[in-house]
């Protein structure tokens, strides 16, 4: 059960789009860690720019020595293998768990 909070960041980082890091949330994301944070829990597409904003937060936040995370990611319920990319597919192998 997950008893958080959550920030929402409105975009991710992209340069192609003249989108930065001041263009997002993430000044404010930021200063909400000023509070008593034990752990940011990273959900952001697999997009190339999601991956870009979440590496941008996570070299933010690691020297604060605040535990930094990301949601799994992999083959959805109900999807056909045949049809998962090599990536998809690495990311489920690299998150797999003990059954």
């Amino acid at each position: 059960e997950y008893k958080g909070v959550y920030h929402i960041l409105h975009g991710a980082i992209n340069p192609m789009a003249g989108i930065g890091q001041n263009d997002i949330k993430l000044k404010e994301l930021f200063e909400r860690l000023k509070d008593d944070v034990n752990e940011v829990i990273i959900a952001t597409n697999s997009s190339v720019e999601g991956e870009a904003t979440a590496m941008y937060i996570t070299k933010v936040i690691k020297p604060l020595g605040i535990k930094v995370t990301r949601i799994a990611s992999g083959v959805p319920v109900g999807g056909d293998l045949e049809y998962v990319d090599n990536v998809t597919l690495l990311r489920a192998l690299q998150g797999r768990v003990t059954v």
